[in-house]
């Protein structure tokens, strides 16, 4: 199926670099449903064009994603339909970013929250802003971390602090985030783009075969961890949508809006 442009994800090219942009500022760049179907389906776009040797991923405006909105959150809750097509977007998107084999950088300009986050941590080096922060807080909503927290955090900073993180929801700044292993690189806010840029014009001059083929065999790890965690997780937070936590945050919610 070929790719259908979206104004929700823009991809523009310098030389044998292409960059994504999340685009819904306004929204706070959240997945909105054609934003997550748009990263669905990119990297199969992106993987079958052999003019792009690397990737950077970024979002507009002055943070990285919000990961989930609050619409849609209720919209799972009163709609078990929406909720399972959801879920079933969440587990193709990890399928997708692990089996793509170029390499992709993550420009983190602002904060990157819930699946927000672990986009940006399913990329293969992730550069940070100062000012940015991760956040994963399916937990802290009511919801088990089923889209991608629970599957990848334990390879990249140990299964004890992983569940320190996932469990408690905190804020990790920058500076944290590269002390335990959660990001490569911290720059100043205005040096961001340029340092993403720079490795991933580094990362396109490398040799194809030797630089995409260690990619997957790397990545082999991430898609034991999808197929063995990922069903019970996804399952577990649709369960979630039942409890009278959900239902809480739901209300919550409501009056606020």
């Amino acid at each position: 199926m070929p790719y259908r442009p979206s104004e929700t994800l823009l991809i523009e090219h310098e030389g044998p670099v292409a960059t994504l942009t999340m685009n819904i500022p306004e929204k706070r760049n959240a997945f909105l449903d054609e934003l997550h179907l748009s990263m669905q389906e990119v990297w199969y776009h992106l993987e079958t064009n052999r003019a792009v040797n690397a990737v950077v991923l970024t979002g507009a405006g002055r943070i990285f994603s919000a990961g989930g909105n609050i619409p849609g959150f209720i919209r799972d809750y009163e709609d078990p339909e929406h909720r399972r097509q959801s879920l079933r977007r969440a587990r193709r998107l990890m399928d997708e970013m692990a089996a793509f084999p170029k390499p992709v950088v993550a420009a983190v300009n602002g904060p990157a929250i819930g699946l927000g986050c672990n986009v940006a941590l399913s990329c293969d080096l992730v550069v940070m802003a100062e000012s940015a922060y991760l956040a994963d807080t399916h937990v802290n909503v009511g919801l088990v971390c089923g889209d991608g927290g629970a599957v990848a955090w334990p390879l990249l900073v140990g299964l004890l602090k992983a569940k320190e993180l996932l469990l408690l929801g905190d804020k990790i700044p920058a500076s944290r985030a590269l002390e335990i292993g959660l990001a490569n690189r911290v720059v100043p806010d205005g040096d961001l783009m340029a340092e993403a840029m720079g490795l991933a014009q580094r990362l396109s001059a490398q040799p194809r075969q030797a630089v995409q083929e260690t990619k997957r065999a790397l990545n082999l790890h991430v898609q034991q961890a999808i197929g063995l965690v990922a069903p019970f997780a996804l399952s577990a937070e649709a369960e979630s949508f039942a409890t009278d936590d959900v239902r809480k945050t739901v209300e919550s919610f409501t009056k606020k809006k």
